[in-house]
């Protein structure tokens, strides 16, 4: 009976020759994908509580203004608005936002976002020239960044 002969079956060990070649190129692709993008932050600031918050759903279409005391005395004992990463004054964020603009795609300029992180303690006119000075470059979306508050009113 030889029809029913048993044969071995084994199963042949796997093959891990190209294991580092496809970690590399996986390592590369997350390495080109990924934008990190960290502005050293020159102005000192508390970050207000606050009780009805949310989270920032499309970060890359977030622009950020510091306001707050420079971390550097030299550059004064006052408020200071920092844009990317540098000091400006109120008069330069018009320019600031059309820079932050022609670096996003058209659709992302739609969902463009301010994020203003102020100091806690900063005079309420800053906040407010700094908000004009928005409005006339027409970035009409604006988060005001806070931290959870524990209290409950």
């Amino acid at each position: 009976m030889s029809m029913f002969r048993k044969s071995d079956h084994s199963i042949p060990a796997l093959n891990t020759a190209s294991l580092p070649d496809l970690i590399f190129v996986v390592l590369f692709f997350f390495m080109i994908v990924t934008h990190i993008r960290e502005v050293p932050v020159k102005v000192e600031y508390q970050t207000p509580s606050g009780q009805q918050l949310e989270r920032l759903t499309k970060k890359s279409t977030v622009s950020y203004i510091y306001i707050g005391k420079p971390l550097n005395p030299s550059q004064g004992s006052g408020y200071c608005i920092q844009l990317n990463d540098k000091l400006a004054g109120v008069d330069e964020i018009k320019h600031y936002i059309e820079d932050e603009r022609s670096r996003m795609s058209a659709a992302d300029v739609q969902s463009m976002t301010v994020s203003i992180k102020a100091d806690r303690d900063v005079p309420m006119g800053i906040v407010t020239d700094v908000k004009q000075a928005l409005r006339e470059a027409g970035a009409l979306n604006i988060n005001y960044a806070a931290v959870l508050s524990d209290k409950k009113r």
